[in-house]
């Protein structure tokens, strides 16, 4: 595998944090080198957030996502799309929550925006709006292909209470069966 360099955004309490840790831990336990950076304001909720993920078979000296070397963001909030997502390749993806995330024309043209209803998914399908950043961890790694799918299930239901397992394998394949569908 060669590298692969994702940026999840949204704001304070929406999960991504939780997504881009599961997907570092899981690349580190298949043998690999995963980093997670964060990047969050003072607000407990509702600040802007970004994770940066890197995943490699080889060491990453450098934590932090260099500006076009993204290859995949997804966003969950429109003020952390603005703000965030001039670090994507020209060409790249960009799954949005249509219901909150507005790119211009000119997004469009610059990269593969794919509007996939994250929140409403969570919230309506699985039932639980908190499964969010398990629909989107699905999404990421459908389009990415950057884990073994098994090794990043087990490792997300590591994360989480046993309680709750079933809710997130159910956001897990909600998430897959969409991206599958956008991806068509």
């Amino acid at each position: 595998m060669s590298k692969i360099v994702m940026r999840f955004t949204g704001v304070g309490g929406q999960g991504v944090l939780l997504a881009g840790e599961i997907f570092a831990a899981a690349k580190i336990k298949n043998g690999g080198y995963g980093v997670k950076t964060a990047t969050y304001t003072s607000q407990v909720r509702g600040g802007p957030t970004v994770v940066d993920i890197q995943l490699d078979d080889k060491e990453v000296f450098y934590p932090y996502a260099i500006d076009g070397e993204i290859d995949f963001m997804l966003s969950v909030a429109d003020v952390s799309y603005q703000q965030f997502k001039n670090g994507v390749r020209e060409g790249g993806t960009i799954v949005v929550e249509p219901n909150l995330v507005h790119p211009t024309e000119e997004d469009r043209k610059k990269w593969n925006i794919v509007e996939i209803p994250i929140i409403t998914i969570a919230k309506e399908e699985v039932g639980n709006v908190i499964t969010q950043s398990v629909v989107a961890l699905a999404i990421a790694n459908t389009y990415t292909k950057a884990l073994d799918e098994q090794v990043l299930i087990d490792t997300m239901l590591s994360k989480v209470p046993k309680k709750v397992h079933e809710l997130n394998l159910k956001a897990y394949e909600l998430g897959k069966k969409y991206a599958l569908e956008a991806m068509k």
